[in-house]
């Protein structure tokens, strides 16, 4: 669990003294440049996956290579050498990406190669301790209910086809994570918490395309003119996503969960923001009113910290 504190306030106040304010200074020293470390890894072994997906001929190629890299890497973890544990992890980690990756692409993504997917980057985030990992493994899970991402000049797009069943699947999933994490050694637990926050993110996510279109529920079966015997209307959504921010955020506050916190804030901003220009449209008032509204919602979430961290 992560703790946020003001070490220089704390040493002013004299709850810590100088020498433990340098011991503490020098773990997030260590700490930044670890994270710092991690990122680069991660980008570089993602760049260097996709590259090489796209210069092998054939995915099966791709698999195989995938398959050895993850292989060697995985040996050498399991053989304890301290002095190749960074390469044997992203040997492992990018093998990993090679093989899935040219696996999704020989199926054309079908539903069960996603799964199976999922499964493998799941297990191999769990042996590399690779946080990098289990989040795809949580975003390869959310393309088997429909979810996708696109781009094009300028432009990002976001796709979520069953906004219903990616609420529910991935409510379900947050939940389950964070109560294994409680269960859980350190690293596990980071992993599982990694897992809990990508879901979370995929539930506002479904929220979010749900408060706009509704979802007329075709993966239940549809009439013969094409629509659903039964649907979800857009209000629906609207509501039950303003009764999960505002209870997900009451519970963070609470248990001092400041991601989580910063998450409900940031999608209540767009919630708030997407309703009331869809309903309110751009004009000078409405976008007047909603800057005075995020402000105060902004100050609110100041003064909630600032008082955490005077009271802890």
């Amino acid at each position: 669990m992560r703790v946020t504190l003001d070490l220089a306030k704390l040493l002013e106040d004299g709850r810590i003294t100088p020498a433990e304010f340098d011991r503490l200074k020098g773990y997030a020293t260590e700490g930044a440049g670890s994270a710092a470390i991690n990122i680069l890894i991660g980008f570089g072994v993602v760049a260097v996956a996709l590259g090489a997906i796209g210069l092998v001929p054939e995915p099966a190629t791709a698999i195989v290579i995938g398959a050895v890299m993850a292989a060697a890497g995985l040996g050498f973890i399991l053989s304890g050498s301290g002095a190749w544990g960074l390469l044997a992890n992203i040997g492992l980690v990018a093998g990993a990406l090679l093989a899935t990756g040219g696996l999704v692409f020989a199926t054309k993504g079908s539903a069960t190669t996603l799964l199976a997917v999922t499964i493998v980057l799941a297990g191999v985030a769990v042996v590399a301790r690779s946080g990098l990992l289990i989040g795809l493994a949580v975003l390869t899970l959310s393309a088997t209910v429909g979810a996708r991402t696109g781009y094009a000049h300028a432009s990002y797009f976001l796709g979520i086809e069953r906004p219903l069943l990616t609420v529910l699947v991935f409510s379900a999933l947050a939940i389950a994570a964070y109560q294994a994490s409680k269960r859980l050694a350190a690293d596990q637990a980071r992993l599982a918490i990694i897992a809990a926050r990508t879901s979370l993110l995929l539930v506002n996510f479904g929220f979010w395309v749900g408060s706009l279109w509704g979802d007329r529920l075709r993966w239940l079966g549809g009439d013969p003119s094409g629509g659903s015997l039964v649907g979800v209307p857009a209000w629906t959504f609207t509501i039950a996503w303003a009764v999960a921010i505002i209870g997900t955020g009451a519970w963070a506050a609470r248990s001092g969960r400041s991601w989580v916190l910063g998450l409900a804030a940031v999608f209540g901003a767009i919630h708030f923001y997407t309703q009331w220009f869809e309903r309110l449209g751009p004009n000078p008032l409405s976008i007047l009113v909603a800057g005075v509204v995020t402000l105060a919602l902004a100050v609110g979430i100041w003064r909630y910290n600032r008082s955490g961290t005077s009271a802890g």
